[in-house]
């Protein structure tokens, strides 16, 4: 074959790739100037207290009658909690919905400028202690189900180590415990971050910095190839709607208090405190070992996050006889998201969740005590203003 016949094959074959590219962009342009909907969080909630940015909710039950024993989620304070419920066919919540489990999720709200002052024992012995305590009254229960992911899980951790009798289950997923590793870039990285200066410089941690972190993990991936795949499929209606939420979720990056984070940067991926049993929360120690219930540790064998080597080390450290490991063959996110969190992850989550959420000790029902406050730290969240009173409410909301 002639020089002049694979040129001329090369020629035709790059005019028929360009014209189909060309036909897909126009294609996808049109399917962006239509309407879509792009909504996240649509399970039906209720807010059930509020203090500051802080809410509580409480998921509308599908059931007629939920297992007694409530689940609350905590979720990382870096990323939104709607990631648990993207949209209804990529939802965990659903799903435990569905299992019977009566479902509530802490929302941790966008810090302001006067929330730099906040500590983790705010979030813990506060936030954490508040939500616990609401919920065990509301249900009558002397103990619930405690569910944190990710940085929440290990905030999940302590709470339970400090508070054992309020906790009748745990549950983490993706949860960095053990901070020694060199399986993760983050945590490499974050042993020669300097949180002193970051704090004095920006006093809450910008959200856009952290999630510049997130995206240097993995840059051909998360900042160049995804968006090379868009453009070929976003024709499809339904792809882009579902490409669309989660860059909204990704970008939805709540700034960090700047005292929360300097501790938990210090105490965790650069001493790795909590393994050690070194870690002190308000003076006291935190000591894993007196963790003596049921535990579930959910991982994701892919995950480059948080690497299996942070996650799986918390089964060992912990006294319980029931302890359950689950590891997935996917990411951090795919946990949350992909077909299979529908079909296999989020309801294996739920029949280890529904086994154990039956009824216990009920205790006396009350209405939340206004003074429950008091929980909170007294020293304020910023040096000119103090901690709102909690309000309750009924109201029902689709977010």
């Amino acid at each position: 074959m002639s020089y002049t016949d694979n040129l001329d094959r090369l020629s035709a074959l790059f005019a028929e790739r360009f014209s189909k590219r060309h036909e897909q962009l126009l294609a996808g342009m049109k399917t962006l100037t239509e309407p879509i909907d792009t909504s996240s969080g649509t399970t039906l909630k209720e807010e059930v207290l509020a203090i500051d940015r802080w809410k509580l909710y409480r998921y509308q039950p599908v059931v007629e009658k939920p297992l007694p024993i409530p689940v609350v989620i905590f979720y990382a304070l870096v990323n939104r909690f709607y990631m648990i419920d993207l949209q209804p066919n990529r939802s965990m919540v659903r799903k435990f919905l569905e299992a019977g489990l009566d479902v509530y999720v802490v929302d941790w709200g966008h810090p302001t400028h006067g929330d730099r002052y906040l500590t983790m024992e705010d979030y813990i012995d506060g936030y954490m202690n508040l939500a616990v305590d609401m919920v065990r009254q509301r249900s009558g229960q002397n103990a619930i189900t405690v569910y944190g992911i990710c940085q929440g899980g290990t905030f999940s951790s302590i709470y339970t180590a400090l508070y054992p009798e309020k906790v009748k289950n745990l549950a983490l997923m993706v949860t960095p415990i053990d901070f020694d590793t060199d399986t993760g870039l983050l945590n490499v990285w974050s042993r020669y971050l300097d949180p002193d200066r970051m704090v004095q410089a920006f006093g809450n941690v910008p959200g856009d910095f952290m999630n510049s972190g997130f995206l240097l993990l993995n840059p051909l991936r998360l900042m160049f190839q995804k968006y090379v795949d868009f453009i070929e499929r976003m024709s499809d209606k339904e792809f882009t709607a579902n490409f669309i939420r989660m860059e909204k979720w990704i970008f939805d990056s709540p700034d960090q208090a700047g005292e929360a984070y300097r501790k938990f940067i210090k105490s965790m991926y650069q001493k790795n405190q909590l393994v050690k049993g070194e870690f002190e929360l308000g003076g006291r120690k935190v000591d894993l070992k007196s963790i003596k219930q049921p535990v579930l540790n959910v991982f994701g064998e892919k995950d480059n996050l948080v690497p299996p080597a942070c996650s799986r080390p918390f089964t060992d450290l912990v006294s319980s006889k029931d302890k359950t490991v689950l590891s997935f063959p996917t990411g951090h996110i795919g946990l949350f998201t992909s077909s299979r969190s529908q079909t296999e992850y989020a309801p294996a989550i739920a029949s280890w969740l529904s086994k154990r959420c039956l009824d216990d000790r009920p205790m006396k029902r009350s209405a939340l005590n206004p003074k429950a406050a008091t929980a909170m730290k007294k020293k304020p969240q910023s040096r000119a203003s103090k901690p709102s009173k909690p309000r309750t409410s009924s109201k029902k909301t689709k977010r």
